[in-house]
């Protein structure tokens, strides 16, 4: 089935944050249970915004599950029931839940054939596909009343310092766990291709330039391209990583931020616009972070493929 990649890959971004590369509040679960709600939290004007870390709410040995995972675990269960659901008794003429999962994914895969090609597209869409999904539901999930809003540790102001949830691309360790799984996939995409010889020299342009001074200066100035070339490399997870978490950080600091100013009785209708245009942000973060990858690796993938159809 053409829905059976997008479990693997889920199941692997579920589990791969578990190390908090860039840290985590430990101190979630000292306090009492008491909950604390949205509206109680903007009491006595306080400023009310998320949490640069996840908080930890508990640990199993050296195992620790912050507020950012949990949700990471609801949204991943969720695409994998909709995706069983929708592919268990496939029919001839489709219709309501497998009708709406065929086109997103034919969808899909006819956008990243446009970029990729079809062979390529076919061997990568397993990633590209599920990366979009699950970002998109990911961000939308972030945008539920109550997300990021109740929990414990409660300051003189209603602010709630210890969310129980927290959207998970809010969370630098997810944005991270995703770019550097693709960094990864591409480098072996790419060895893959073009092989180690064909990776050096699609950098490092060191042929036939000859042996004249016009030919060395070419080549220095081609292996100084490289360089550049090399340090741009390394530094596309980075920007994929911060790009998504800080869109996503700052949208719902941006949501709090206005429901504040607009007071315990009206915050919500002074945020219903804002929270459109985060509807709409959620779809273009993931289509950003969805389309970059998939350039990055056309680009190094797919002249190649087109020279060997050719």
């Amino acid at each position: 089935m053409i829905y059976r990649p997008f479990l693997i890959v889920l199941a692997l971004f579920v589990t791969f944050p578990v190390s908090a590369l860039f840290g985590a509040d430990e101190t979630a679960g000292e306090h009492g249970p008491e909950l604390i709600t949205h509206a109680d939290a903007h009491a006595d004007d306080g400023h009310h915004s998320l949490p640069t870390d996840a908080v930890v709410i508990t640990e199993i040995g050296p195992f620790a599950i912050t507020n950012s995972m949990l949700v990471t675990w609801v949204v991943a269960l969720g695409l994998i029931i909709v995706a069983q659901i929708a592919t268990k008794k496939p029919k001839l003429v489709p219709s309501g839940l497998q009708n709406f999962v065929e086109w997103l994914v034919e969808s899909l895969i006819e956008f990243f054939q446009g970029i990729l090609g079809t062979k390529l597209a076919k061997e990568t869409f397993w990633f590209f596909g599920t990366v979009f999904v699950f970002i998109l539901f990911s961000n939308w999930f972030g945008l539920i009343p109550g997300v990021g809003t109740i929990g414990w540790d409660v300051d003189a102001h209603g602010h709630v310092h210890k969310p129980l949830l927290r959207g998970v691309n809010a969370d630098l360790n997810m944005t991270a766990s995703m770019s550097l799984f693709f960094f990864a996939l591409w480098l072996y995409w790419s060895f893959k291709s073009i092989g180690p010889g064909g990776f050096f020299f699609h950098i490092f342009d060191v042929k036939g330039h000859g042996f004249s001074a016009m030919g060395i200066f070419l080549l220095l100035i081609y292996i100084s391209v490289g360089l550049v070339e090399l340090v741009s490399i390394s530094l596309r997870p980075v920007a994929l990583m911060f790009r998504l978490y800080g869109n996503v950080f700052a949208g719902e600091n941006i949501l709090e931020t206005v429901m504040g100013l607009g007071g315990k009785y009206f915050g919500w209708l002074t945020v219903l616009p804002f929270y459109f245009l985060e509807l709409l942000v959620g779809l273009v973060q993931a289509l950003v972070f969805a389309l970059l990858t998939a350039v990055f690796t056309s680009l190094m993938c797919s002249h190649h493929e087109e020279d060997h159809s050719h």
